[in-house]
């Protein structure tokens, strides 16, 4: 995309690690590695044994009250000052190949996005090979054939599978 992003932080227990990118007001894109200081695998997002390009693992949609989907249990995390609770898969992988996102609440303290710098990037469109869904937004496109996110940056439109 032709922009820096910046450092996010690591992922105890799940084994990852990540650089944050400003998709606008509360919201953020997610750039999730293997961290090498972790403990053995597994890793989240089939992240062990993974060798292609960059790819679109899965997506967090924010929810308040959080409520665990079932197969999900809920998690208090925080790093510094930032809290936040998110369900997260019992099984380690995301739901429906990631197509069904985790869920998140923020609560009332600062979001990641508020400290991110504005690169002009912003999510045009999601794409979700899933039937229904119950969030409401305009940028969901369902029955998908496969989960693609369109970004509009300030160089033209980018998509990632």
């Amino acid at each position: 995309m032709g922009v820096k992003a910046e450092p996010g932080g690591r992922h105890p227990g799940l084994g990852t690690h990540n650089m944050l990118l400003s998709l606008g007001p509360g919201e953020y894109l997610e750039l999730i590695a293997p961290d090498p200081q972790a403990d053995a695998p597994p890793r989240w997002f089939g992240l062990d044994g993974f060798d292609g390009p960059p790819r679109l693992a899965g997506w967090v949609a924010r929810s308040a009250p959080l409520i665990a989907p079932e197969g999900t249990t809920i998690a208090d995390a925080s790093r510094g000052d930032l809290r936040w609770r998110i369900t997260l898969p019992d099984a380690g992988q995301m739901p429906c190949a990631g197509a069904q996102p985790m869920l998140i609440d923020w609560g009332a303290g600062p979001h990641p996005s508020d400290r991110l710098p504005d690169r002009g990037i912003r999510l045009a469109a999601l794409a979700l090979p899933l039937a229904a869904l119950d969030l409401r937004d305009d940028r969901l496109v369902l029955s998908a054939p496969v989960m693609a996110a369109t970004l509009t940056t300030p160089t033209g439109q980018m998509r990632l599978c």
